[in-house]
């Protein structure tokens, strides 16, 4: 991709990485693939700020080249250390020596560690501000959002912030901006995105959004790291990190389960129905054959959680482990859960799924519900009641 022009004299530099499906390891799925925003600031002083994964490295040079020399770079504002955005600062270093790197302490140290490059570093605070000209840069310690180095930078004549991993999304466009896309999907990525990175910093984020309020700064656009630009209505993703960022829920049930010979299936069907008839919106995931960070996402805007599996070695399932495990490091907010499951000559599953739950700071609503090998009639009507009964506590909520 070549560059784009966000305004006058700053650039789009970055990379489409169309074919990547996991990231952090395989941690989280990426279906639509990425992008790697780096910008070039063109003024008296040439600014990059962040740079892009160490194999699109080439890119990011030959786009630099499109619009000049990459040796007459003065400045490198790295705004988080992670290597999808710093891994090419060797590589633009070895072409502009004399350039000095901007960063946040904690992004110093994590630089230093990651690269061992004897650069010239220049730490910055919230507020302090770098004269490039015409232009005037100011910085915003973020940390924990998502890493302890992260900050922003603003492009104060142009009001443009360029927050890194926030207000992201992992999708590869053909386009650059907001009103170019699928706002539909973009809007879908940013919440998986959310909901499976910046979910546990939640409090940090309302923190983070009311200080820059209070800076009193506008903000015409917004471009961060991953994903297409937000030019055409920026307050659109702010306005949605605010509700997530509260746990703010809607009248929705996420069911996540799996089963051995179809009992604790049929129980999860009979909750579905409970939770509709209830006037509740559900979902229902087979853990097995569903990507855990698309349910993950589900449950961002979910009041209620409901997880079952059958008894093995007087345990649940074993596909069940990965997605509970990421719901206790994420601890969804304002949630509330149910556990159910089937079992044959003896039980477990039920108590290890609630104990998770509860790891996870979801709230249990009722106590589990569990079947002796294969659910009769009676059971799968208490399924249902227990569904209604969730749906009526759901929208009283």
């Amino acid at each position: 991709m070549p560059p784009v022009e966000l305004v006058k004299g700053i650039y789009w530099v970055g990379a489409v990485d169309w074919n990547i499906r996991y990231f952090h390891g395989p941690a989280y799925s990426t279906h639509r693939g990425t992008t790697y925003n780096a910008y070039l600031i063109v003024d008296e002083k040439i600014t990059l700020v962040d740079t892009v994964y160490r194999p699109f490295a080439a890119e990011l040079v030959e786009n630099i080249r499109a619009l000049m020399d990459p040796a007459k770079i003065d400045y490198v504002i790295i705004n988080h250390v992670e290597t999808d955005h710093s891994g090419s600062l060797p590589v633009i270093m070895e072409l502009a020596p004399q350039a000095k790197v901007f960063c946040s302490q904690k992004g110093m140290e994590g630089l230093k560690s990651h690269y061992f490059g004897d650069w010239d570093y220049q730490v910055v605070k919230t507020g302090d501000t770098l004269k490039l000209g015409n232009r005037t840069l100011t910085f915003i310690e973020a940390p924990m959002l998502h890493w302890p180095d992260s900050m922003f930078t603003y492009v104060q004549e142009d009001a443009i912030l360029m927050p890194n991993d926030a207000f992201g999304q992992h999708i590869a466009t053909s386009a650059r901006f907001d009103d170019q896309v699928d706002i539909n999907q973009v809007m879908d990525e940013a919440a998986k995105y959310y909901a499976n990175i910046l979910l546990p910093f939640s409090d940090l984020v309302l923190r983070k959004l009311d200080q820059v309020q209070q800076m009193g700064i506008p903000i015409k656009m917004i471009a961060p790291s991953h994903g297409i630009i937000w030019r055409e209505d920026p307050t659109r993703i702010v306005q949605a990190y605010t509700r997530w960022a509260r746990g703010e829920a809607r009248a929705k049930a996420v069911i996540a389960y799996d089963t051995m010979w179809e009992s604790t299936e049929k129980m999860a069907k009979a909750l579905l129905d409970g939770l509709v008839a209830g006037g509740v919106e559900a979902l229902l995931f087979r853990l097995s054959v569903s990507d855990r960070n698309d349910i993950i996402k589900e449950l961002l805007d979910a009041r209620a959680l409901i997880v079952g599996s059958p008894t093995i070695n007087k345990d649940m399932l074993p596909v069940l482990a990965p997605f509970l495990d990421d719901l206790k490091g994420l601890k969804p907010k304002n949630k509330i859960g149910l556990a159910f499951g089937s079992y044959g000559w003896g039980g477990g599953a039920l108590k290890t799924i609630e104990e998770r739950l509860q790891e996870a700071k979801i709230e249990l609503a009722a106590p589990g519900l569990t079947v002796k090998w294969v659910p009769t009639g009676d059971d799968l009507d208490r399924c249902r009641q227990a569904g209604e009964e969730m749906a009526a506590r759901i929208r009283n909520a």
